[in-house]
């Protein structure tokens, strides 16, 4: 009798670029699926229950957030979000991810990086993954916080650049 197991994950990958489009850092972090975004996954794919393409990238804010499994978008208490209007311009940033690749591990991202335009200076500590532009109603699929060196700041002119891959495997 054959056995298989499916393992998942993700990775936000951030650049920083200044006003000049100079490269300032970059990080490529693995995220937390949270529980709320493991039931819609499974929801959505074998039940066909309220699935939506829609997905959104926002930024975490503040030092040395903590991101948990139990985490949604109206309920997270170990971090907040940078904020939408004071801290860049527009909504979350809306990403299409591509198709997937047809091999183990099957990998799907968003090609084209979702662009956040500072607007002041920040602690950006992290990224998340969301079904929702704005406002807790939505499902929250992921989050990450940086690890070393951990938080950096963003000035008002610099340009985030965001992209998320998804993958699974069999194990």
């Amino acid at each position: 009798m054959s056995k298989e197991k499916i393992h998942g994950g993700g990775v936000f990958t951030v650049q920083c670029h200044d006003k000049d489009g100079n490269l300032k850092w970059e990080v490529a972090q693995p995220n937390l699926v949270v529980n709320e975004g493991l039931a819609f996954m499974n929801d959505s794919f074998f039940s066909g229950v309220g699935y939506d393409a829609g997905w959104y990238l926002g930024l975490i804010s503040g030092t040395a957030p903590t991101i948990d499994a139990g985490d949604t978008l109206a309920s997270h208490s170990g971090w907040s979000e940078v904020p939408v209007t004071s801290g860049y311009s527009g909504n979350r940033k809306a990403i299409t991810f591509d198709s997937s690749t047809a091999a183990d591990p099957a990998s799907i991202t968003n090609p084209t990086a979702a662009q956040f335009a500072m607007l002041n200076t920040y602690v950006v500590s992290g990224a998340f993954l969301c079904t929702v532009a704005s406002g807790t109603s939505g499902v929250l699929f992921s989050a990450s916080e940086f690890e070393a060196p951990g938080d950096r700041s963003v000035v008002s002119g610099d340009t985030l650049n965001v992209t998320y891959t998804f993958e699974l495997a069999a194990t």
